[in-house]
């Protein structure tokens, strides 16, 4: 079954949107690894954040009114969320200058990833077909990782309210 699942990966990765992919990453689960530049071109990878609590969330498209809400719960939380450890990562598919206007444009304290390549929502199951209004076209499905310090995931989170989201993630910590 795991190689079955490696090949619509690779398949996924070698033809991007051309297959559904949908998270089958679940609490205990080790993290997929990832490499790809943050909005200033630096590298990042999940090896840099060992030892490190990590909420990696992954949402569709900078500077659309869902995406800034979200983006914004974080960095209005931002200062709890870093004294309960926490370290803040954003994906999407959007490229470097897009999230360099973005985090600009809302000032937001923590870096995004260019996935511009759909390598890592592939790897994290999160680059799904979706219909509206009766088109499909494929796209990154709004979802949160909490990785804890070895690189296990703690909790998925897919019901994302964007204005509260990082209520969501305090709240789990809480329980």
């Amino acid at each position: 079954m795991k190689s079955i699942f490696s090949i619509v990966l690779l398949l996924g990765m070698m033809a991007p949107g051309l297959i559904q992919a949908q998270t089958t990453l679940k609490a205990g689960d080790k993290a997929p690894d990832f490499v790809s530049k943050d909005q200033n071109g630096k590298t990042v990878s999940l090896k840099q954040f060992k030892g490190k609590k990590l909420v990696l969330y992954f949402y569709p498209k900078d500077n659309t009114s869902g995406c800034t809400a979200q983006a914004c719960s974080l960095r209005d939380n931002f200062k709890e969320l870093k004294k309960e450890g926490y370290t803040i990562l954003g994906v999407s598919i959007d490229d470097e200058a897009s999230h360099r206007d973005f985090i600009a444009k809302n000032n937001l304290p923590f870096s995004l990833l260019a996935d511009t390549d759909k390598s890592i929502v592939t790897k994290y199951g999160v680059w799904t077909e979706k219909e509206r209004n009766g088109v499909k076209a494929f796209s990154t499905t709004r979802t949160t990782f909490l990785i804890n310090k070895d690189g296990y995931i703690n909790k998925v989170i897919t019901e994302i309210d964007t204005k509260n989201h990082a209520g969501q993630i305090l709240t789990l910590k809480k329980k």
